[in-house]
C-alpha cells in the first residue's frame, strides 16, 4: 500500500479494471447462478430469448468473466511484496548458512543428530518460512486461479509437510539446505513479473531466462545431487534407518517430481521465447486458466497486436494472444 502502489504508479501502471460487460439481469443470473461458461445449447437458448446474437453472447460472458480479475496494479503489488520477501530471506540463509559447517558438508547434517543445537537465528528462519508457505496456501485460495493451481496445491503442502516434520524430528540443518536452495530462483521470477507488468519486456526477458537457468541449475542439478544424496544415502549410512526415513524422503521425492514439470515448462517457455524474440508467457504460474481464448477473440476484433510503450508488441508486455496461439 505505501511502497509497492506508489512504485507501480510511478512506473505507469493504471489502476483501471478490464471491460465492464453491459448490465444484464438475465445473464447475470445465468453468470451467478448456473454457469460462467455457456455451452452451445445454452447460449443458442439465451440468443433466442433475448433476441442477441451468438457472439454478442459469448462477448458478454467473456467480459463479465475478465471483470473479476484482478488489475495489473494489484498483480504488482503482491509480486513486489513476494519479491521483497524471497530476496530477503534468500539473503538471510545465505548469510547464517556460509559460517555452517553443514552447508560445505552435507555429512555435517548427521553427526551427534538428534542432539544438535536449535539456536536462535536458525529457530526465527525456520519460522518465518513457516509462516510465509501457510500464507500461500490460504491466499491461492482467494487469489484468480492459475493453471499450475494444482501442482501449486500439492507443492504448498509438501513445503508446509517438510518444513513441520524436519522441524519436529530437529532435521533443521538438512531443512535450511532445502529451503535456502528453493529460495535461490523465486526472486527472480518475481522480479521478470514486476518488469512484465512495466512493460520493460528486455528487462523481462532477461530476468526470465536468468530465472530459467538458476532454477534448472538448482532444482535439477543441486538438489537432487546435494540434498536427496545426503538425505537418501548419507544419512542411512551415518545414522541408519529411522523410522521415518521413507517419510521424510518421499516428501523431498514429492518436491523433485514437482521440479521436473515446472522445469519442463520453463524449458518450453524459453524455446518460444528464442523462436519469437521475446518471452511469451509463464506457463509456469503466471498465466490465468481462461485467458488465452479471451484473448484471441478480443484481438479477432480489434486487431493483432496492442502497442506497449516500450515500442514491443505486446498487451502487458505479453505476446498478443493471435500469436500467441
Amino acid at each position: 500500500r505505501f511502497i509497492a502502489k506508489p512504485c507501480a504508479i510511478n512506473l505507469g501502471i493504471q489502476d483501471s479494471g478490464p471491460h465492464r460487460a453491459q448490465p444484464n439481469a438475465i445473464l447475470e443470473k445465468v453468470f451467478t447462478s448456473i454457469t460462467k461458461s455457456p455451452d452451445g445449447r445454452r447460449l443458442e437458448g439465451l440468443s433466442k430469448q433475448l433476441d442477441w446474437d451468438v457472439r454478442k453472447i459469448q462477448r458478454w460472458f467473456r467480459h463479465r468473466r475478465n471483470q473479476d480479475k484482478p488489475t495489473t496494479l494489484t498483480k504488482f503489488c503482491e509480486s513486489m511484496w513476494r519479491f521483497t520477501f524471497y530476496l530477503c530471506i534468500f539473503f538471510y540463509g545465505i548469510r547464517f548458512l556460509w559460517t555452517a559447517p553443514w552447508f560445505w558438508d552435507t555429512r555435517q547434517c548427521w553427526y551427534n543428530y538428534p542432539f544438535q543445537p536449535l539456536t536462535s537465528r536458525l529457530y526465527y528462519y525456520y519460522i518465518l518460512e513457516l509462516a510465509f508457505y501457510w500464507s500461500l496456501m490460504f491466499s491461492q485460495f482467494t487469489d484468480i486461479k492459475r493453471k499450475d493451481f494444482l501442482i501449486m496445491f500439492v507443492h504448498h503442502l509438501a513445503t508446509i509437510g517438510l518444513i513441520t516434520f524436519s522441524y519436529m524430528n530437529n532435521m533443521v540443518r538438512v531443512g535450511t539446505l532445502v529451503l535456502c536452495l528453493h529460495d535461490a530462483s523465486d526472486f527472480l521470477l518475481e522480479a521478470a513479473k514486476l518488469a512484465n507488468y512495466a512493460k520493460y519486456q528486455r528487462l523481462c526477458d532477461a530476468f526470465f531466462m536468468l530465472f530459467g537457468v538458476v532454477f534448472i541449475v538448482t532444482r535439477l542439478g543441486i538438489y537432487p545431487f546435494w540434498i536427496l544424496n545426503t538425505t537418501l544415502f548419507e544419512s542411512w549410512e551415518l545414522i541408519g534407518p529411522y523410522p521415518s526415513w521413507w517419510l521424510f524422503n518421499g516428501l523431498l521425492v514429492t518436491l523433485q517430481i514437482l521440479h521436473v514439470i515446472w522445469s519442463y515448462l520453463i524449458i518450453r517457455t524459453a524455446y518460444k521465447a528464442l523462436v519469437r524474440g521475446k518471452v511469451s508467457k509463464d506457463d509456469r504460474s503466471d498465466v490465468e486458466s481462461s485467458s488465452e481464448e479471451e484473448e484471441v477473440t478480443s484481438n479477432s476484433t480489434k486487431g493483432v497486436f496492442s502497442t506497449s510503450s516500450n515500442g514491443s508488441n505486446c498487451i502487458n508486455g505479453h505476446v498478443a494472444g493471435g500469436q500467441w496461439t
